[in-house]
This record gives structure tokens, sequence and C-alpha cells, in this order.
């Protein structure tokens, strides 16, 4: 596989996906493909350049030289700090161009929530002091890529915002946070040795796998209290999220837990898509 489509973490990519299916999908008649396009380039450009940005970071402070998950680009050598840097820079503008589109089409405070963005995905564990590694991580991920990336992606299809866009972005932010609550799950240990102090280190293991579970159990019932008896169709999955919850329950650690992080993002995809199939019933 290309070793820039690795660097992207293609399994994390469905965070970034979800949040726009979901809010054009509750836009109705109201969407705006052309929009919700634009969105998705955003969504996704942010979403790969935190992943450049994260690899980049981690593996010139030494973190990643251990690494029990995935391969990173700058810590295993396929690439060099620099051009993985630049990876970043460039996602992270392809983001910024497109959001200023949108930002000149709809509202110009968007320019301020884009640069707010950007900005949390560089310092995530870029700059003397990454909120990463202070256990703030779950927090920005629930914002960004929860609250805002659904909330946003309906306003600038709709031009409002309503208390539904925000129900089902809070199953969003969820489902995203615990794709990063399962990575850190896997990597506490040795995120401890390096001193990176993630909400999985500062919880300990046992309160990690029920913060774990916790996320998934509020996207669901957040999902049923959006109005509408069509919403329940999203209940069909609690068997696939239930798989997932007794693999984390049986105590699995390290490598054994790498399987999950695919999971719970295909678990995210799957479950944007039986929601927005229930909001265009409703």
């Amino acid at each position: 596989m290309n070793k820039w489509l690795v660097g992207a973490r293609p399994r994390t990519l469905s965070a970034a996906i979800a949040p726009v299916l979901v809010a054009t999908s509750l836009a109705g008649s109201d969407a705006d493909f052309a929009m919700a396009g634009l969105a998705l380039v955003v969504s996704l450009a942010l979403q790969v350049g935190v992943n450049y940005a994260n690899d980049y970071s981690d593996g010139i402070r030494g973190t990643d030289d251990n690494r029990v998950g995935p391969i990173r680009l700058v810590a295993s050598g396929i690439a060099s700090a620099k051009s993985v840097k630049q990876a970043a820079f460039i996602s992270f503008a392809v983001a910024a161009v497109v959001g200023l589109v949108l930002a000149l089409l709809t509202s110009l405070w968007l320019v301020a929530v884009g640069a707010a963005a950007i900005y949390a995905a560089w310092t995530y564990t870029g700059s003397k002091r990454p909120y990463g590694y202070l256990g703030f991580g779950e927090i920005s991920v629930f914002l960004f890529f929860g609250l805002v990336a659904t909330v946003g992606s309906y306003y600038v299809q709709t031009q409002e915002i309503t208390w539904q866009s925000f129900i089902v972005a809070i199953s969003m932010g969820c489902l995203a946070c615990a794709i990063l609550a399962i990575n850190n799950l896997r990597d506490r240990a040795q995120d401890e040795l390096v001193g990176k102090r993630t909400l999985a280190v500062r919880l300990g293991d046992s309160r990690a796998r029920k913060l774990f579970i916790g996320l998934l159990l509020i996207a669901h019932l957040a999902a049923v209290a959006v109005p509408g008896e069509n919403t329940l169709l999203t209940l069909l999955l609690l068997p696939q999220t239930l798989i997932i919850v007794k693999e984390v329950i049986s105590g699995a650690t390290g490598p054994a837990l790498i399987p999950l992080l695919g999971k719970t993002g295909q678990l995210q995809l799957w479950f944007a898509l039986t929601l927005s199939l229930a909001l265009v019933l409703n």
C-alpha cells in the first residue's frame, strides 16, 4: 500500500465522512449537495492533516519509537519528518481554502471556526505543550469532529442551526471520540512510559474501557432521542456494538486491540448510514 495512504490512516476517515452524511440527510429537502461536497472536502482534509501532523510530532519526539499500533511514517523511517510535516500543511491548506469558499458563500464566522479547527489539529500533538499529551484529545475530537463538523455541515446547507442538528452531532461526536479512545487504550501502557498522559493513561485501564463503552452507548441513546420512530433503526446496530464491547470487556490489550480500531470506524460509518436513512424516512 502507498505510504501516504498508510499515513493518512484510512480506518479513521469515517470520523470525517459520517458527520457530513448525517447533516445532509437531516437537511432533507433543503440539502445542497454542492455545499455538502465542499464540507466533506474540509472534513477529510482536516482528518488527514491531523493524522499526518500527529505522525510528524510523535515521530520527532520519539513517542512512536516502540509503537504497538499500525506503522507510522516518521518513526519507521518510511518518510522523512520534513515530508510528513509538509503533507500535514498541504492538507490544512486544502481545508483552509475550501473552508474559505464555504465562508464566502455563507458566513464569514466560519473563517474563525476553521482557523480554530486547524489550530486544534496541529497543537493536538504539536507545539511545546500539546494538549493531546495532557488528556484533552477526546474533548477536541467531540467538539470539532462532532459538533462543529455536523452542525457546520448542516448550517452551510440550510443557513440555520437547529436543536436536532445538535442531537445528531452528539452521536457523531461520541463515535469519533470512541475511535480515539480505543486507539489510546491500545497505546496506554507505552504512552505512560514515554510521558504521554492521554485520557486513557489518566483514567487507568479499567475506567478507560468504561469510557469507551459509555461513548458507544451515548451515541445510541442520542440517535433514538431524535424525533421520529425511524431513528429506532439505529438499534439494529446494537449487535455490532455489543461485539466490540465484549472484546473490550474481555481485557484485550496492546496488539489484540488493533482490529477494534477498524471495527469502531466501521461502526461509525454504518451508524451514519443507518441514521441518515432514518432521517430521510422521517
